[in-house]
């Protein structure tokens, strides 16, 4: 069976276009304004693009352009069309985003104040980038095509790469950069989850319990969510069991937990994080 490959709409075009665009003109105003004056770097294609810039005197765009172009073309076919074109354009404005601000003179000389401030703002950049179907970083092409060759798993082979990168920082810039070069990845990572996820996290749940359909009911009612019940066969015993599952968001994690206590104590209950809610009847009902 042949499918169809899904043409985007017009307005997704435009949505995708504008928030790549803010994106990789946030990433330019964190690199120019806050972090490369103070000589802190970021980690992968732009980390090793600051540091060449630095002993060549190039302008920075130049590097973040052409050392992520090969990777373009080396993973065009793994990656896919829609993926690649976003990413070149992503990167195409944040080259020249930084190139347009270099002039311009940082807003701060604290090294805390910069790595702080240009993690925020970097991490939000990347993050609206990758939500909207882009990249702005060559380095997780080599991991993806990598990981077929290779014992380790996508995010290590980043991971390997960007301490190899913010420690090359510690010989170039002195360890004191490299140290707050560290701290702000750490920050830029923590924002590009919270920009990518949304600051209301939410919660799948699956609960084991005889009291299924009580449980179900006080779910529904009390916290005004929807509940699926599954069918399992316990492992030991050969047994059918009721599973409920439903989702809820962080903020309701504790009541749930006081829901489940208070009918079953001997309920199993296991928790986890999940990245995206779309359709179905997430939307929370009104509770009285």
């Amino acid at each position: 069976m042949v499918v169809q490959h899904h043409t985007l709409s017009k307005l997704d075009i435009f949505r995708r276009i504008l928030f790549i665009t803010i994106g990789a003109a946030l990433v330019s105003v964190a690199l120019e304004i806050f972090l490369v004056p103070n000589h802190i770097i970021d980690g992968g294609i732009v980390g090793i693009s600051i540091i060449v810039s630095h002993f060549t005197g190039l302008p920075l765009g130049l590097f973040l352009f052409l050392l992520n172009l090969p990777f373009l073309l080396l993973g065009y076919k793994q990656i896919g069309k829609t993926f690649a074109l976003s990413t070149l354009y992503g990167v195409s404005v944040m080259s020249l985003g930084t190139f347009l601000l270099h002039p311009v003179k940082a807003i701060t000389s604290e090294y805390v104040l910069a790595a702080i401030f240009g993690g925020v703002i970097l991490g939000a950049g990347v993050g609206l980038v990758i939500r909207f179907g882009g990249s702005l970083d060559g380095t997780e092409i080599v991991a993806i095509l990598s990981n077929k060759r290779l014992p380790f798993s996508v995010g290590e082979v980043v991971m390997f790469f960007n301490l190899f990168i913010l420690c090359s920082a510690g010989f170039v810039f002195g360890w004191d950069r490299a140290m707050y070069s560290l701290f702000s990845y750490f920050i830029a990572f923590k924002m590009i989850d919270i920009t990518i996820e949304g600051f209301q996290e939410s919660k799948a749940v699956w609960i084991i319990s005889e009291s299924w359909n009580e449980i179900g009911a006080a779910i529904m009612s009390r916290l005004g969510r929807g509940v699926t019940y599954l069918h399992g066969e316990g492992g030991f015993t050969g047994g059918q069991k009721r599973i409920i599952f439903c989702v809820i968001t962080r903020l309701e994690e504790a009541k749930m937990k006081s829901i489940v206590q208070e009918l079953d104590p001997a309920a199993f209950l296991a928790v986890g994080n999940i990245h995206d809610v779309k359709g179905g009847r997430f939307k929370k009902r009104d509770i009285h």
